[in-house]
């Protein structure tokens, strides 16, 4: 019920408003918001068009991209970004939160801006990029350059959520294997990351949602090979919106199967 009568300080009864449903009705509203999108657009087009439309070459060719440069993008972030956050959870102080402030910066940062900043790295002219260039693995308009931009954006979600899931194992746990004389790192490999595992699962997930999705770094450092955002674009830009549907519905897909891993194999950090 939204109202109800309930006692004040001198006992007598008054009426009141139940919050908690007020707070749904509300929240409801912004639910709406996410839900009917989604479903109008599965809805716009039937599925035996959008089925056909998945064997176009170019769909399956940013489809491919897409899943092989997330999957190289993910384990490079898992290969360095869980020794990073290993070592954010372990440590404090100014320096801790520095590198933590340095770690988050590519969220917040606008993915062009991302990509602007890799092309001073990577890109033609930079002493990197043209090293590279002059040994015939280019960094930019490559796969190479999918994947360089998918780590900056995706990489931070290996560090961030791993991290957590480090400080939430027991220390004393740790504590007790170092005193029967096992080393740090034998500890790691046998306690913390063991009991870590389900949240250091979903840091990875996380990162291949993201880095299957990215767009703006992406678009800034490889138009080609095209991925299945920058696919969308085109798509939508050359020929309509009808036609960037069956990638749009398989990128929203592939996103619903990577919330379905964080609340079965992972730990939600969300929750």
């Amino acid at each position: 019920m939204a109202t109800g009568s309930r006692p004040n300080r001198s006992g007598t009864a008054t009426f009141g408003i139940d919050w908690l449903s007020v707070a749904l009705a509300l929240g409801g509203v912004l639910l709406l918001y996410y839900v009917v999108p989604l479903m109008s657009l599965f809805l716009s087009v039937p599925a035996g068009d959008v089925l056909a439309r998945m064997s176009d070459p170019s769909v399956v060719d940013s489809a491919t991209t897409s899943l092989l440069s997330a999957s190289i993008s993910t384990a490079v972030a898992a290969l360095f970004g869980l020794p990073l956050a290993y070592w954010l959870a372990r440590t404090d102080g100014a320096v801790t939160k520095a590198v933590l402030a340095v770690v988050v910066l590519p969220l917040v940062l606008p993915p062009t801006v991302g990509g602007i900043v890799l092309l001073t790295v990577f890109g033609p002219g930079s002493a990197l990029g043209d090293a590279a260039s002059a040994v015939g693995v280019p960094l930019t308009r490559s796969l190479a350059g999918v994947v360089l931009a998918q780590i900056f954006v995706a990489s931070p979600f290996v560090v961030v959520t791993a991290k957590a899931a480090f400080e939430s194992v027991d220390r004393r746990l740790e504590y007790a294997s170092r005193s029967l004389g096992k080393s740090r790192s034998t500890t790691a490999r046998h306690v913390t990351l063991p009991l870590a595992g389900p949240g250091i699962i979903a840091g990875v997930t996380l990162a291949f949602a993201r880095a299957i999705g990215e767009f703006g770094a992406t678009m800034m450092m490889a138009y080609y090979p095209r991925t299945m955002p920058v696919q969308i674009w085109v798509a939508f830009i050359e020929l309509g919106l009808d036609n960037a549907y069956p990638v749009a519905i398989l990128l929203v897909v592939i996103a619903a199967a990577a919330l379905l891993i964080l609340n079965t194999v992972a730990s939600n950090p969300w929750e």
